[in-house]
């Protein structure tokens, strides 16, 4: 089941990268993040150019939050008003995020860009979210613990332009949302991810937004800038590889509907305890081959005649 691709110049096992598109449409349904934090890596692995699986993966990223957001949809977990704002900053975002990969791309420091990109945020993110969901569960399970605040204030809240946003039950500033979109913009354009990894732990932590509501409205949001981001990454930069964006995408729409289902079985600290377990793993995973010799080392050596 060898197939060639085009624009990597290489060729794949394709039922390994339909299985990828699957577990990454699985996440993408479980915790409303776009996937692509694994995707990326996980095709790096398995030997496609850095540049070429940022610009292509963020194609399969649609197609998996679509599934996942229809199917949040119907159960009414989706804040509209809310992901429309965190989408105007997330199509800033995408723009300034494409003309920093083209540059990276022009003096040849994308590959490396974009590993270290990956070791910094995963590795940072991860811990922060593993050692929260490790108190929170720490503190459900001890009943005479004193409970803390529903709502956390800080100094963030008090930003002008405020709005209201009926469905999550909040009253902040747009700034904060469209902020929060505009690094996710940022993300999916350089590191090829949707951003959902920092996207839901900062609408849980900075906007105070029901849990219930935030991995519908991530990906709501992560439809459109990873749909801009691929053309965008296509016109500009030539990294779009179709034959391996049809294979992730039929992958990702049939995993997502399966991670929706489990994703509804788990309580809020347990997802993010296991989210942040995949997350440092991946880190991990590419510091260790940052630093380890290469199978095949090259060498040059000159001979005088």
């Amino acid at each position: 089941m060898q197939v060639y691709l085009p624009i990597a110049e290489m060729s794949v096992n394709a039922l390994l990268v339909l299985g990828m598109g699957g577990l990454v449409g699985f996440l993408s349904g479980m915790f409303g993040v776009g996937g692509g934090f694994l995707m990326t890596p996980l095709l790096i692995f398995i030997g496609v150019p850095p540049a070429i699986a940022v610009g292509t993966q963020a194609n399969q990223l649609v197609a998996a939050s679509v599934s996942g957001v229809l199917a949040h949809w119907r159960r009414g977990n989706v804040d509209v008003k809310l992901g429309v704002v965190m989408l105007l900053g997330g199509m800033v975002g995408t723009v300034v995020g494409v003309w920093i990969f083209s540059l990276l791309q022009r003096i040849g420091q994308i590959d490396a860009a974009i590993t270290l990109s990956y070791v910094f945020f995963l590795g940072t993110i991860g811990t922060m979210m593993m050692v929260e969901a490790s108190r929170a569960l720490i503190r459900r399970r001890a009943p005479t613990a004193k409970r803390g605040k529903l709502h956390r204030h800080m100094w963030l809240h008090g930003l002008p332009l405020k709005m209201r946003f009926q469905r999550s039950k909040l009253y902040i500033s747009a700034l904060l949302p469209a902020g929060i979109g505009a690094i996710g913009g940022m993300l999916v354009a350089i590191m090829g991810i949707g951003g959902g990894f920092m996207l839901v732990p900062a609408m849980i932590y900075l906007l105070n937004m029901p849990t219930g509501l935030v991995a519908g409205t991530s990906l709501f949001q992560i439809i459109f800038t990873t749909a801009m981001a691929t053309l965008l990454q296509a016109a500009t930069n030539q990294t779009v590889d179709v034959m391996l964006a049809l294979l992730l995408l039929i992958g990702g729409v049939i995993g997502a509907q399966f991670g929706t289902k489990a994703g509804g079985r788990l309580r809020g600290e347990q997802a993010r305890l296991l989210l942040a377990s995949l997350v440092v793993a991946v880190a991990l995973k590419l510091a260790f081959d940052l630093v380890v010799e290469p199978n095949d080392v090259f060498t040059i050596s000159t001979r005088m005649s």
